[in-house]
C-alpha cells in the first residue's frame, strides 16, 4: 500500500475515535525499519485499546498489513506496527514521560491537506449553484414588478397641465392684441335685452 494512503487511513481511524493530539513524522532518513510514525494520545485505557482497534479495522479494510499490536493488556501504551508506519497511542502521563517527539519529530507531516482541498473543491462546486438560484430569485422578482401596472409619472402630467396653462393664456393675450388702442369696442346686446326694446317700438307706432 502507498505510504500516503496509508498515513491518511491511520489519521482518519484516529480521528473517528476522537484521538488528541494526532501528529505523524516522516522517519525514512533516520531508520530503514519503518518509513513513517504517528503518534496519538487517549484519555484512558478504553479508548487507546479502541483507537488500536480503529486503526486495525481501517487498513485491514483497504487490505493492509497488520504485523503486530501490542500494549493492549494495560492500555497506557499501545502500539499498533503496520510495517511501513508504526503507530504509538499513548495516556498523556505516558507520553509526556518518553517524548518520542523529541527522538523521531524531525520531519513533521502536515495532517489534514488532502481533506482542506476536498472541501475547498466542494465549495467551489457549490459557489456557482448558489449563484445561479440567486440569479434566478433576481429574474422572478424582475417578472413580477414588469407585470404590474406603470403608474403615469407626475412630471409627465405636471408638464400637460402647465403647456394647456400657456395654451389658454396665449388665446386670451391675442384676442386683447387685435383691439387697437383707444378705440371702442360695440358689444352685441343679449339676445334677452333685444326683446323689450322690439315691444316698445312696437307700441310706439301703434
Amino acid at each position: 500500500m502507498d505510504i500516503k494512503k496509508l498515513t491518511t487511513l491511520v489519521v482518519d481511524a484516529l480521528e473517528d475515535v476522537k484521538a488528541a493530539d494526532i501528529r505523524a513524522f516522516d522517519t525514512v532518513h533516520l531508520t530503514s525499519m519503518f518509513d513513517r510514525l504517528a503518534i496519538a494520545s487517549g484519555t484512558s485505557n478504553r479508548q487507546t485499546r479502541a483507537l488500536a482497534a480503529s486503526v486495525r479495522d481501517k487498513v485491514k479494510e483497504a487490505g493492509g498489513d497488520i504485523v503486530s499490536i501490542e500494549g493492549e493488556e494495560t492500555g497506557e501504551w499501545v502500539l499498533v506496527d503496520l510495517g511501513d508506519m508504526v503507530v504509538h497511542i499513548m495516556q498523556p502521563a505516558i507520553r509526556d514521560y518518553y517524548r518520542l517527539e523529541e527522538i523521531w519529530g524531525d520531519k513533521e507531516i502536515k495532517l489534514g491537506a488532502a481533506k482542506r482541498g476536498k472541501k475547498t473543491a466542494t465549495e467551489t462546486e457549490e459557489a456557482p449553484k448558489k449563484r445561479t438560484r440567486a440569479s434566478a430569485t433576481s429574474r422572478a422578482t424582475q417578472t413580477t414588478l414588469d407585470d404590474e401596472p406603470k403608474k403615469p409619472a407626475r412630471k409627465t402630467a405636471a408638464k400637460t397641465a402647465k403647456t394647456a396653462t400657456k395654451s389658454a393664456a396665449g388665446k386670451t393675450a391675442a384676442k386683447t392684441a387685435r383691439v387697437p388702442a383707444g378705440k371702442t369696442v360695440k358689444v352685441a346686446a343679449a339676445k334677452t335685452a333685444r326683446a323689450p326694446r322690439k315691444t316698445a317700438a312696437k307700441k310706439a307706432a301703434a
